[in-house]
């Protein structure tokens, strides 16, 4: 009786060492385990490593990758710092926070950094005063810590594509020689792209929890401004288009309208036609991604919408832009003032539904648009119309592991440094009767359909102390897009 006392108690200490050494026993180990006790194991670590587990196994190539990539048309240099810090050294002090669509001043520049650092929440501005801007500008780079990095989506969409050294990447933009330093080799910038003076976009950052004045942030973001003229005018659009031909791509990714708010109602108006004609011209068969960014401007967000939409397969945004989006085209929650918290899945699923049922291709409607990759804190959905888009499992899940990686600067999720902070138990729609959904950290991509449209649904495991949250959602849509795979029609 002793004896089988004493096995049982080997056992049980035994298999409590593998629980606590489970993840880190070497693959040749695991190996040798029977799949009931590995499948206890992974049942015994933490949700964060079980979800990275999971991850790894459903992030897979697709049977049809991209080639050669056209990114295009917004490029800077980003001056990245501590946006408390920089207003500080500007002589500011903390006061009452407020939204202005355009910035003029200094205390522009306060009010509307303190609105958006109190809500926590990411946000883009047009800085009127050249002057002024490039005082701002000026203490900014010279500030002890500041640093210097590529900036403007499509710069850093194809920054991030460039990293896998199967792909040729084109970028179109206005590139400095500052920028041009900065980039991936692997990146061809033609000729007509280059010019003697860099753009410079200014990276305010703060902390969950920091504070000035009455004011703290509930999670780390950061506020963006810029006095910047080449892409405010969208002056490489054309050349974009034109060097297709020659680069033959198998994938247009474009961005930066959202930068033409800083141009008067009559230029914005004119410069848009011409880009939809521009757009136009691009071959039918080349899929085209369109990456949205913050705006303030509804008529200028809803003519993007009509207009846009139609010529593009996909588009990328974050919640500020969805919530934005539908309240300026008059769609699903439109009342909504402002999210509370972590948006809500069945708000988020109504109105990425509305968008591809409203605006997206139909039968009977002339629009190519049949993906969204939405993307928040907390978690991250791929809509797409049913039969256009395959491997959005995988997509979904490493635009996920991009997030937690690149917040933390790490080259893979050290899950000690992460978090799960999406809802555990959530519903599809907020609209139609909706399914009750629980997440499965084993399990952690999500998938529901509604008339025709697929959704995708992961958590994001958050950084808890983010090194740098400018660009996640270029970094996010760009692996979203290079694990994606589009069925010929």
């Amino acid at each position: 009786m002793w004896r089988r006392a004493l096995c049982v108690g080997l056992l049980a200490l035994a298999l409590g060492y593998l629980c606590l050494l489970g993840p880190q026993l070497p693959p040749s180990a695991l190996r040798l385990l029977p799949a009931s006790l590995l499948g206890g194991l992974r049942r015994a670590g933490s949700l964060e490593s079980r979800m990275v587990a999971a991850w790894q196994a459903a992030i897979v190539r697709p049977a049809r990758g991209w080639a050669r990539v056209a990114v295009g048309v917004n490029a800077c240099v980003d001056v990245v710092l501590s946006g408390v810090k920089l207003l500080e050294a500007l002589g500011l002090e903390p006061g009452d926070g407020k939204n202005h669509a355009v910035l003029a001043s200094q205390q522009d520049l306060r009010e509307a950094f303190m609105h958006f650092m109190e809500k926590g929440a990411a946000a883009e501005r047009f800085f009127s005063d050249a002057e002024s801007f490039h005082h701002i500008a000026r203490t900014a780079s010279e500030y002890p810590g500041a640093q210097l990095y590529v900036g403007g989506n499509a710069a850093l969409i194809g920054q991030k594509l460039a990293a896998n050294p199967d792909l040729k990447i084109l970028l179109c933009g206005p590139v400095g020689p500052k920028l041009h330093e900065l980039l991936d080799d692997n990146v061809v910038v033609p000729p007509e792209s280059m010019q003697e003076r860099d753009e410079f976009h200014l990276i305010l950052e703060y902390q969950a929890g920091e504070e000035w004045g009455q004011v703290k942030a509930p999670n780390a973001n950061r506020f963006i401004f810029s006095h910047d003229l080449s892409n405010g005018a969208l002056n490489m659009l054309e050349v974009f288009v034109s060097s297709l031909d020659e680069f033959q791509p198998d994938l247009v990714v474009l961005s930066g309208l959202h930068m033409m708010e800083g141009q008067s109602k009559e230029m914005r108006h004119r410069r848009l036609m011409e880009a939809v004609a521009s757009i136009s011209d691009i071959p039918t068969d080349i899929p085209i991604h369109l990456e949205l960014a913050s705006m303030t401007d509804q008529d200028f967000m809803s003519n993007i919408v009509h207009q846009v939409f139609p010529l593009v397969n996909s588009i990328g945004l974050n919640e500020q832009e969805l919530l934005f989006l539908t309240q300026s085209a008059s769609g699903p929650h439109a009342s909504l003032a402002s999210w509370n918290g972590i948006p809500d899945v069945g708000v988020v699923s109504d109105i990425l539904f509305w968008v591809l049922k409203e605006h997206g291709k139909t039968a009977d409607r002339a629009s190519d648009l049949t993906r969204i990759h939405f993307h928040t804190l907390a978690y991250h959905i791929l809509a797409t119309v049913d039969g256009f888009w395959g491997n959005q499992v995988a997509a979904v899940a490493a635009g996920a592991r991009a997030a937690g990686a690149q917040a933390c600067a790490t080259e893979t999720i050290d899950t000690s440094k992460v978090f799960l902070k999406a809802p555990l138990e959530f519903v599809t729609s907020q609209i139609e009767a909706p399914s009750k959904i629980s997440l499965n950290p084993d399990e952690p991509v999500v998938h529901w359909h509604r008339e025709g449209i697929s959704f995708h649904f992961t958590p994001v495991l958050v950084c808890k102390d983010p090194v740098r949250t400018v660009g996640l959602g270029d970094a996010i849509s760009a692996e979203g897009l290079l694990y994606s795979e589009v069925y010929p029609q």
